[in-house]
């Protein structure tokens, strides 16, 4: 990609590149950034939407496992078929997606055709990716840079997301504002939303359309190794995909759209008092991320995502037995500044650790579990709300992720990260 095109672009996301990076990965983070950014307030603003239609909790946890359950198999079909296809094209296509995604949820309001939208749809009700576009843009970015440049690539491409994230929670009360100073009904407003998120949709595929393209300048853009299937990493790959799994299963029991529905809930906080806190927990996970690189130069990548990660558990657990609304929020906090610290790690773990060639499947085969892990949960959740039993998913989450840390360290401590 040239200077030029990259004049181009949206946001002034150049300083977001680390030195050492190809700018061919710039419009990755700017559409990781947009893409995060519709991700945070639909996450707030979901379970408040099904809600108003009529919907019940338990009918809120399964649409959000549907939504979760549809991106696990788009992913898993990218693993295993991706490779057949230009990475661009299979980018361009799954932004048309989102975009259909959001016009789908606008103009539907009955529970069946919701659910068939949320499966082959892109929405996340999550506070991380859960989606196809991540092991598309995960291929790409680690060809974009080598060793710690990497691991600060993907940090920043976090970063982009976390920050953009906590900005769209904040935009979750955009609709309770155009109920106050407009004619909307509070319905038209949250359906203006979805909308919104399609136009994003739009955006994105304008910056994908911008990535090289594999007739380009080879000498100006490095793109990605050549796709192949998982071959000499396989065993370590499965390794790292059943135990990322165990971390995803915990986690789709406190997705954002539950969260907020708990404290929608247990402490009865507005719209806008939610997206607040998501907000701050959003700018919190940001800093979280773009400090784990020089944690990980000093202690490494394996006990960067552990170490920072048990603490933060415990938070979790303390947090659904705190018996108020300051205290909860301030251990939540505690939990959003040290949890998100692996999640750059843990990719440019799995980058490093298979070959070139592999990285587009591992990414997919990584994260396919996860997300059909993480789509069971919500469910679970929902059923446990409605049972009355509102604190039980934070203390099950908390527990499970303390385990999951240990079992990650003991398994894969003595592994080398050497491969570039």
């Amino acid at each position: 990609m040239n200077t030029k095109s990259l004049s181009h672009l949206p946001f002034g996301l150049g300083w977001l590149l680390p030195a050492g990076v190809d700018p061919g990965a710039l419009p990755l983070l700017a559409a990781r950034a947009l893409r995060a950014f519709g991700d945070g307030y639909m996450a707030v603003l979901l379970p408040a939407y099904l809600l108003a239609i009529g919907l019940g909790t338990l009918e809120v946890g399964i649409v959000s496992t549907a939504t979760m359950l549809g991106s696990a198999l788009a992913t898993l079909a990218v693993g295993a078929w991706g490779h057949r296809f230009p990475g661009g094209r299979l980018l361009r296509c799954a932004a048309l997606l989102m975009a259909a995604t959001g016009l789908g949820f606008a103009g539907l309001s009955s529970f069946w055709p919701l659910l068939i939208v949320a499966l082959v749809g892109t929405l996340n009700p999550s506070s991380g990716d859960v989606s196809v576009f991540l092991p598309l843009e995960h291929a790409r970015l680690a060809s974009a840079a080598q060793g710690s440049a990497r691991t600060a690539l993907f940090a920043r491409y976090s970063l982009a997301g976390a920050l953009c994230a906590a900005l769209g929670a904040l935009a979750a009360a955009v609709p309770d504002w155009l109920v106050r100073h407009t004619e909307w009904g509070r319905l038209d407003a949250l359906r203006g939303m979805f909308l919104a998120y399609a136009a994003i949709g739009l955006a994105v595929l304008r910056l994908y359309r911008a990535l090289p393209s594999p007739d380009g300048d080879a000498g100006a853009n490095k793109l990605p190794a050549a796709p192949a299937p998982l071959g000499p990493s396989r065993g370590v790959v499965m390794r790292l995909a059943a135990l990322f799994s165990v971390d995803a299963f915990a986690g789709g029991l406190t997705v954002n759209a539950l969260m907020s529905l708990w404290l929608l809930e247990r402490f009865g906080l507005s719209l806008s008092q939610a997206g607040v806190f998501f907000f701050w927990t959003g700018l919190l996970s940001a800093a979280s991320q773009l400090a784990a690189p020089r944690v990980a130069q000093r202690i490494g990548l394996l006990n960067t995502m552990v170490f920072t990660h048990l603490p933060a558990n415990i938070c979790l657990v303390l947090a659904a037995l705190a018996p108020s609304l300051p205290i909860a929020l301030g251990l939540l906090f505690v939990r959003s500044a040290l949890s998100s610290m692996d999640v750059p790690t843990r990719t440019a773990y799995v980058m490093a650790v298979v070959t070139p060639g592999e990285r587009s499947a591992a990414a997919s085969f990584t994260a396919v579990p996860r997300s059909l892990a993480a789509a069971l949960s919500p469910t679970l959740s929902g059923a446990l709300f409605a049972a009355g039993w509102i604190s039980m998913p934070l203390i099950a989450c908390g527990v499970l992720k303390i385990g999951y840390d240990l079992a990650l360290w003991r398994a894969m401590r003595r592994s080398p990260v050497d491969r570039q």
